[in-house]
């Protein structure tokens, strides 16, 4: 049987398909690559885009968590309270801010290198945290608002 003239046609195109698709993994492969060995400068070194009260970050979430997102999410913020929880696992350290009353919270996860400072704290201390904050949201099932934070560091 002698091959048609759209068999032969359809060889470069699927050449051409095998080389784009190639291309496409190479690419997407180096994006994640990229992603997942991201380094992040200290946060302690970075200036903080706002300097807040966490109660009062807690009350803006809460009036309207879409602006307040808008505001602060993805921006290094210095945040001032009062620890009421401090939660340890394996290697890492979070430590809350809570509003007794709402039960809303915040929560701030430490880099690596500011986990010694952050295992000083106890609840009840003072102090001011700066961190890339991550968002806020009201959780339905927890019927409460709560804050993220992720790179964080103690801040003098």
């Amino acid at each position: 049987m002698i091959p048609s003239a759209a068999t032969k046609n359809n060889k470069p195109f699927y050449k051409k398909l095998a080389i784009a698709a190639l291309l496409l993994l190479l690419m997407g492969a180096g994006i994640a690559y990229y992603i997942f060995t991201e380094k992040f400068d200290d946060t302690s070194k970075i200036a903080s885009a706002y300097t807040v009260d966490g109660m009062t970050m807690l009350q803006e979430f809460a009036a309207n968590d879409s602006a307040a997102n808008n505001k602060y999410r993805e921006k290094i913020l210095s945040v001032k309270g009062i620890v009421s929880e401090t939660e340890t696992a394996d290697s890492s350290i979070n430590v809350k801010f809570a509003d007794s009353t709402s039960g809303a919270y915040i929560i701030f996860a430490f880099q690596q290198q500011h986990m010694a400072e952050a295992r000083q704290l106890k609840e009840g201390d003072a102090v001011t945290i700066k961190g890339s904050c991550s968002g806020g949201t009201y959780s339905s099932i927890l019927e409460t608002t709560y804050i993220t934070f992720k790179r964080c560091a103690v801040s003098n």
